[in-house]
């Protein structure tokens, strides 16, 4: 496969074909991934393969809270859990949450979220944090240098599943009940959630993305300068 088609068309697939993801195919899948770049090559992630039904029903549940508050959010017109947002109309948001979840009960088929614990293959992301380099650490503002050690293996995955026919999508949802999750797995405290990513094959074939243009983040000399361009 072509990498620079594959970085045009590796989109996130959520509805999968029934059937397991073998325990050679993920296997392969991280043995591809771990090759990821991160700080100081400490390699500071971790998984969790999720077979257990009884454990896949709990994560499906603690996904499910998170998912129809976001629902919530976003018909308010709001980017969800922002950094830079109205708290106050956030909560007034969140308080129809369960407006979703009863449309989500009354569907004719269930969505991604409501049937995650049927996904052919999950697999728990974690983060050990005594391995990140986090230099923005103790800025007064959210912290997001560490995940540059994390998030590059989540694509490496992602990109390896599309090389075997595979499809998937990775989902922070789980990070807003971490201590839920923690409970679940056994995973200490200085380990976070980092995403949970579920494989499978998909049914929607592979497809040009659609994205934003270089120049409508990329520009010269200063933050909203002259747009960057091939021309220049």
């Amino acid at each position: 496969m072509d990498l620079i088609d594959a970085l045009r068309t590796t989109g996130a697939a959520r509805n999968f074909h029934p059937g397991v993801v073998s325990d050679e195919v993920l296997h392969r899948l991280l043995d591809t991934a771990r090759f990821a770049p991160s700080g100081g090559n400490r390699q500071g992630w971790r998984v969790i393969v999720v077979k257990d039904p009884e454990a896949r029903e709990a994560l499906r549940d603690i996904y499910l809270t998170g998912w129809y508050e976001y629902l919530a959010m976003v018909a308010s017109g709001l980017v969800p859990w922002a950094p830079f947002t109205d708290r106050d109309a956030e909560a007034v948001a969140i308080t129809r949450a369960h407006e979703f979840a009863e449309l989500a009960a009354a569907a004719p088929e269930p969505g991604f979220a409501e049937s995650l614990h049927q996904a052919p293959a999950l697999l728990l992301i974690l983060a050990d944090l005594s391995a990140l380099a986090a230099v923005d650490r103790d800025l007064p503002r959210y912290t997001l240098a560490g995940g540059a050690s994390i998030y590059p293996f989540i694509w490496s995955l992602l990109l390896a599943a599309r090389a075997e026919g595979l499809g998937g999508v990775m989902t922070t949802m789980p990070v807003r009940r971490e201590d839920d999750v923690r409970a679940l797995f056994g995973i200490p405290e200085n380990v976070a959630v980092a995403s949970l990513v579920a494989l499978g094959r998909p049914i929607a074939a592979p497809r040009r993305l659609k994205r934003d243009p270089v120049g409508s983040f990329a520009w010269l000399d200063r933050y909203q300068g002259p747009a960057f361009s091939a021309d220049e």
